[in-house]
């Protein structure tokens, strides 16, 4: 197998996986360095190619967990910068920032689901894998992957019936805010 071939059929994909996963740019950007860097130091070692996608989705998903347990350990947490939008146009703008909203309100929700609950509705939902997918990457059973995103939804049902109001405004547009709390 060339790795390019590998590189250029798996990178986007690769970066969306990793995106879905860890909210920082700068990290995203070295752990998918990193993904390939790995494929490229051991693509010789694959001997099923068949299974080429779910090992370097593996990789990618095992990188995520390490800097997520690095994380924990780190003294400091510096925050998330802001990804920066490209300009659009007027019309667009607007539906953009309801998306947008919505989008940051419920996966604001999303973020306080428990981390396998939280990969398996990523890649399931978002990412669109298949459970069969899912199961390899994670090394679990698909049965495993079906739980895991039924309690993932379940719960995540509850915390949006808890943390936000949804509404449908005068343009008939769903709009999800976090509840206020009373002081």
């Amino acid at each position: 197998m060339d790795f390019m071939t590998v590189y250029d059929e798996y990178h986007d994909r690769i970066n969306r996986f990793v995106r879905s996963l860890v909210k920082d740019e700068f990290a995203c950007d070295d752990l998918i360095q990193e993904t390939f860097l790995k494929v490229r130091n051991n693509l010789d070692a694959v001997r099923e190619p068949e299974k080429i996608s779910s090992w370097i989705y593996r990789i990618a998903y095992n990188l995520c967990q390490d800097h997520f347990k690095a994380k924990k350990k780190a003294p400091l947490n510096t925050g998330e910068l802001p990804v920066k939008s490209e300009p659009l146009i007027r019309e667009s703008f607007d539906f953009k920032l309801e998306q947008h909203q919505m989008g940051s309100c419920v996966q604001q929700q999303i973020d306080l689901l428990p981390e396998s609950l939280r990969t398996v509705l990523t890649m399931y939902d978002v990412l669109e894998f298949t459970h069969k997918e899912i199961g390899e990457i994670l090394n679990i059973t698909e049965k495993n992957s079906k739980v895991r995103l039924h309690r993932a939804r379940k719960s995540l049902k509850k915390i949006l019936e808890e943390k936000c109001t949804f509404e449908v405004d005068n343009r008939n547009v769903l709009i999800c805010e976090p509840v206020k709390k009373l002081e």
